[in-house]
């Protein structure tokens, strides 16, 4: 048996999938339809949809903000669009954005194939979990050699997902997994541009073609993945073996972090930090100075000390811990404008901000102390602890609300709680054709 092998028999076989497992991937779902709705208006979604739209004369599947295109259309846009803001999950195992290239695919597919809700959910399931397996096994070397996971290790998932809705079997999959190590890409060079969210729309879009070409019998290397001259060895795979170790019995997508500030996510467990020191009473008008711990890494990354751009604001410690202090709403997009940069009082709440690298701290966590007059107080979050079920998901409403409307995030989460019992995808559709 090859990696491939292995791949195929769990992309392909019964999926006994845990009950944490299927909250999981409904969340995920849920959340990714908020973003994608929420970024339909976007230049590169806009550009985007308008190019497949001209070309296509099929009729398989829906784009988000309206419109009836090619399966392999559809996961184009719909990746591009949901990643267009950059609110999407994140899975740390994975080192990218797994739901921005799988879901597309698989929705593209199960619309396409008529497929019912539960059988959409379940391959949603396996092309998330294989492409968190296979992002952990490429590993830090290929994403710091310049690769971007959400657009390689996303490919591979996608293509499970969708050659699952299509009914191949092992070795038809197998496959098309190896086809896909000749299609997979995306490069962090595109960060910044709008080549960085559609890495996750080619990915997508990759898992519908080679999917639906192993279904017609073209074959593939069965060695591409990890073999001489392999996806692995030739993109600075660090070819975690036991990245697979409970494949088919243990899962790892649970673990998936979800973006409530709309904001770099090297922010986000200091944000969470002050929101609890913020619930114990903490109040803007104490605060006499605040220290930040996080990981070294992020200091690159996130910590323009003065920015002067709503853009900038979403890469700064120092602002951001303001913006939260004094109840500027984090999770809103139109609260990161370049005026907000020069408020007065953010400006003061900045300058009491200190930024310290930490490397007994994980890059998913962060320490925050404050001094007021005369105490000290300190919070800590970690990322990778996942919250309370009921919490996380009146979190992630709450999110919804803010970003698509109170009415939208109702019905929409109404649809995806019912797809399980649902005998096809409509409900779901014509919400995200808006």
């Amino acid at each position: 048996m090859t990696l491939t092998n292995d791949l195929a028999t769990f992309a392909t076989g019964p999926v006994p999938a845990t009950q944490d497992m299927q909250q999981a991937v409904s969340l995920s779902l849920f959340d990714w339809a908020t973003v994608g709705l929420a970024g339909r208006d976007e230049p590169v979604s806009q550009m985007t949809r308008a190019a497949v739209l001209a070309e296509e004369s099929g009729a398989q599947a829906t784009v988000f903000g309206g419109g009836r295109v090619s399966a392999r259309g559809a996961a184009l846009v719909n990746g591009a669009t949901s990643h267009a803001l950059d609110y999407d999950d994140t899975h740390f195992l994975h080192i990218g954005h797994p739901s921005v290239a799988i879901t597309p695919a698989a929705l593209a597919v199960a619309e396409w194939k008529s497929a019912s809700g539960a059988e959409f959910l379940l391959a949603l399931a396996v092309g998330l979990e294989l492409s968190c397996r296979i992002g952990d096994w490429l590993g830090r070397s290929h994403y710091e050699a310049g690769f971007h996971q959400t657009g390689t290790a996303g490919a591979f998932g996608a293509t499970a997902a969708a050659g699952r809705l299509l009914g191949l079997d092992t070795n038809q999959m197998a496959h098309a997994l190896g086809l896909t190590t000749t299609r997979a890409a995306g490069l962090k060079s595109q960060f910044g541009t709008m080549g960085k969210p559609l890495n996750a729309g080619f990915a997508a879009e990759v898992g519908v073609i080679c999917a639906t070409l192993a279904a017609h019998g073209v074959a593939s290397n069965p060695a591409a993945i990890h073999g001489l001259q392999g996806f692995g060895p030739t993109h600075a795979g660090s070819a975690r073996v036991a990245a697979f170790d409970g494949l088919g019995a243990d899962w790892v997508f649970p673990k998936v972090s979800y973006k409530f500030h709309a904001c770099c996510h090297g922010l986000h467990a200091m944000l969470e930090s002050l929101r609890t020191l913020k619930a114990e009473g903490l109040t803007a008008e104490a605060v006499d100075r605040i220290t930040i711990h996080t990981h070294p890494r992020w200091l690159d990354v996130c910590n323009q000390p003065e920015p002067t751009t709503g853009l900038g604001a979403k890469f700064s410690y120092r602002l951001t811990a303001a913006m939260c202090l004094a109840d500027v709403d984090t999770a809103a997009l139109d609260s990161y404008v370049d005026s907000l940069t020069q408020r007065p009082d953010l400006v003061a709440l900045r300058d009491k901000v200190t930024v310290k690298a930490d490397g007994d701290l994980t890059d998913m966590q962060s320490r925050v102390v404050v001094d007021t007059a005369g105490d000290s107080s300190a919070a800590f979050h970690d990322l990778a602890q996942n919250p309370d079920p009921v919490l996380l998901a009146r979190r992630l409403q709450e999110k919804s609300a803010t970003l698509v409307g109170d009415d939208t995030a109702s019905r929409l989460w109404t649809a995806v709680n019912g797809l399980s019992d649902a005998s096809d995808l409509g409900v779901l559709t014509g919400l995200l054709a808006g």
